[in-house]
């Protein structure tokens, strides 16, 4: 050390330690920042971290509202141009596409890690799997047995069921205000929308049978996403082989025969392809948004995507859906603007109040390290 002391004033054993030690702190922050990636990417808690900061309230629903006039349009070319007439078999297509898509995520470790199993019970995921399944087809058979009126008097009847469901499942009270801005909005849908009120007693009896397992299905949803640290795709990867599974029972009870008869050529699956991965996308895009905002904000937000759907065909198409309907769309959107602004203001007040919460908890918990350790401190000098 003689040659170090010659050239380094004050003596190279300090240089030394003191390269020791900023290694030490670099390769500790190394550590922790190598800690923190993966508790962003490979931990459930830090995936659902990442799902709610990149894709907030507005960008969740701006992406199930684009996915699903997307899937709309796949859709009627699927059934029109195309010709496939089997519903069930249709969405048993897409959750089969959905679940090899996930399989390709899962094997590039891009899937989100799921929560441990015991925070979950089987049943739930068994429940919301089976309700998912009953929901899509029915609604695929509402749809077609069904005239457009009917159909959407059967959605309509969602809002309140979701409302009344929420309440006994959960204790959730919705607020007067927004009680009144949903009436606003279902009358306003019932106007603009239900114009042929064509009675089908099949038809019916499916449209009814609808309703209960789309309302659970939606609160099942977001309310797992919510109360724990389930992400989308995660809770999709779980769920999707039980509703694999159903569809393949509903599938020869429900569906008309004659699918593998049909014409599977380049041009037809292709079509059904392009409409599986919408279908992939509105599922994913509708967990995210359920996971975001909740199932009434879903459902509203379907709302929208009528009268959006309509007023384009009026806008754009030169179509006439008639003064009355034109005017129960006016009356609908101005009620989900309303809804929208007291659910926001909610929202900005929850947070407030979840923020000072925040605040005073650490700071009490702040003040009892503080008062821990002088009282350690204090025994500790007596000891001596």
């Amino acid at each position: 050390m003689g040659v170090w002391d010659s050239i380094l004033p004050g003596g190279g054993r300090r240089f030394i330690k003191r390269k020791d030690s900023d290694a030490g702190e670099a390769g500790k922050a190394l550590e922790e920042l190598r800690g923190s990636l993966y508790n962003d990417f490979h931990t459930s808690e830090g995936a659902k971290r990442q799902q709610q900061r990149f894709c907030g309230p507005i960008v969740a629903l701006t992406f199930n509202f684009v996915v699903a006039v997307g899937i709309i349009m796949a859709n009627k070319m699927v059934m029109g141009t195309v010709g496939f007439n089997f519903p069930v078999a249709l969405s048993l297509i897409h959750y089969l596409f959905a679940l090899v898509l996930m399989a390709v995520l899962k094997a590039l470790y891009l899937l989100p890690i799921a929560p441990p199993s015991k925070s979950t019970p089987f049943s739930s995921l068994f429940a919301l799997g089976a309700v998912m399944s009953f929901s899509t087809g029915l609604a695929n058979i509402s749809l077609k047995h069904n005239s457009v009126g009917f159909y959407q008097m059967a959605k309509i009847a969602v809002t309140p069921t979701i409302v009344v469901a929420e309440f006994i499942l959960f204790h959730k009270k919705v607020s007067p205000r927004k009680v009144i801005t949903l009436v606003v909005v279902s009358f306003g849908v019932a106007v603009a929308t239900v114009t042929d009120l064509e009675f089908n007693f099949f038809g019916a009896c499916v449209a009814l049978a609808w309703i209960i397992p789309s309302s659970v299905n939606k609160i099942l949803w977001s309310n797992l996403q919510q109360s724990g640290n389930w992400t989308a795709l995660a809770l999709m990867w779980k769920t999707t082989p039980i509703t694999i599974f159903f569809f393949i029972v509903l599938m020869p009870l429900l569906d008309p025969p004659g699918l593998l008869s049909f014409n599977w050529d380049f041009k037809n699956s292709s079509a059904i392809i392009m409409s599986a991965l919408f279908g992939f996308l509105l599922q994913w895009s509708g967990a995210l948004a359920l996971g975001a905002t909740s199932a009434l904000a879903h459902v509203v937000l379907g709302q929208f995507k009528t009268i959006v759907i309509m007023l384009s065909g009026y806008l754009v198409f030169n179509s006439d859906p008639g003064l009355t309907s034109l005017c129960g769309a006016v009356i609908a959107l101005a009620g989900m603007s309303v809804y929208t602004y007291l659910g926001m203001k909610e929202s900005a007040t929850s947070s407030r109040r979840n923020s000072l919460n925040s605040r005073q908890n650490s700071h009490l918990l702040k003040s009892k390290v503080i008062i821990d350790g002088e009282k350690q401190e204090t025994r500790t000098v007596d000891s001596v």
